[in-house]
């Protein structure tokens, strides 16, 4: 995973990884392999009781628009409603490839004022991408934030 995910870091389309937090959350990933290569993969992280986040979806650039990516989603989406989950929140440069599988841009205010305070306590970089806060805006710059119903 590592691999796929370096080059797309260099070319700030990713927001890069640790090593040490990809095993950190080795857990909340699906792998696309072939014949024991990796071709791509996504993670699930929850956020909050009914909420979740596609995270580092990714797929081989040599194996784009073969429907992998569609698959990850696919997959990490049965997995949010097997725990439970009522949403699905995404950051991303691809907003066409978001928008066919079901996802739509939104706007600053998602929960309601009491999740929102307790989301701020949370020390997760992907959860102040979620709420939007102004430190990480750097880091989103050009993104949109989209989100899903289940």
């Amino acid at each position: 995973m590592f691999g796929l995910l370096e080059p797309l870091v260099a070319r700030r389309i990713l927001l890069g990884k640790e090593m040490v937090s990809l095993y950190e959350a080795v857990q909340e990933f699906v792998v696309a392999e072939s014949a024991g290569e990796v071709l791509g993969c996504g993670a699930l992280h929850v956020i909050w009781k009914d909420i979740g986040e596609v995270r580092t979806l990714l797929v081989r650039e040599d194996r784009l628009h073969e429907g992998i990516g569609g698959r990850i989603v696919e997959v990490l989406e049965a997995r949010a409603i097997e725990l439970g989950l009522e949403r699905l929140f995404c950051l991303t440069f691809e907003v066409s490839f978001f928008t066919r599988h079901g996802f739509a841009p939104i706007g600053e205010h998602v929960v309601d004022p009491d999740v929102y305070a307790q989301l701020l306590r949370s020390p997760d970089a992907g959860v102040a991408e979620f709420l939007d806060l102004a430190h990480v805006k750097p880091n989103t710059l050009g993104n949109t934030r989209m989100l899903k119903h289940l």
